[in-house]
């Protein structure tokens, strides 16, 4: 922020990938914590979360009143897309209903703070791809949009510009140092910034499934 008497505020909400975990229990839930009570204490502690299930399965509206009646006013979330728009990007209009028929809840309680594709390290950038970017957003209406890719050539700066100039917003990402994966570097779009550590774990990041992010970041790693 620039030192002036018209300071900017910046707002910067921390948050996780996912909540309802048994491993919490213990380390960061109180003992006896159950599946149906994570949430509730989640958000007493967190101001966001990101919702990564909806990447394997569209949930029933139900659930989403269900998770927003468990959350205090001012807590938001980001929800993940599905598989089907982001991977084999083959989504169905029934898809699509029922992603936004499940996001009504989210929306209606003013809680929903955008959207995020999360694209494979497969999805390299085309023409094509940069055309399925823009549909999708259109796709999304007036919810923000966040894109992630997992293949450092989306990162140069022309694409960058042509993604940002559509109001979408861009996700600066920590990886491992692999071939192809993107650099460890800020950038920034509109309408928010996102940033997610993946952690750099290295030696299961291709073939170690969920170890992947088997990862503590130091105190030096966070302060960079």
């Amino acid at each position: 922020m620039s030192n002036t008497s018209a300071q900017s505020k910046v707002e910067i909400r921390l948050g996780t990938s996912g909540y309802s975990f048994a491993d919490w229990v213990g380390p960061f839930y109180p003992p006896g914590t159950s599946r149906g009570g994570m949430l509730a204490f989640y958000s007493s502690r967190f101001s966001t979360v990101e919702v990564n299930s909806t990447y394997y399965r569209i949930m029933h509206p139900n659930v989403s009143w269900n998770m927003v009646n468990k959350t205090p006013e001012g807590f938001e979330f980001i929800v993940k897309l599905h598989s089907s728009m982001t991977h084999s990007r083959d989504a169905t209009k029934d898809q699509w209903n029922d992603f936004n028929e499940m996001l009504k809840p989210f929306n209606e309680a003013d809680k929903l703070s955008g959207l995020l594709a999360q694209f494979p390290y497969s999805f390299k950038p085309s023409d094509k791809g940069l055309r399925y970017i823009e549909e999708l957003n259109e796709e999304t209406n007036d919810i923000p949009l966040a894109v992630e890719f997992r293949y450092d050539e989306w990162y140069r700066q022309e694409i960058l510009e042509r993604i940002s100039a559509k109001g979408i917003g861009l996700v600066t990402v920590d990886l491992p140092k692999l071939p192809h994966l993107p650099p460890p570097q800020a950038i920034g779009g509109k309408p928010f910034g996102y940033i997610r550590l993946h952690g750099r774990n290295y030696k299961q990041w291709w073939n170690g499934g969920p170890l992947r992010y088997d990862y503590t970041y130091s105190d030096k790693e966070l302060r960079a």
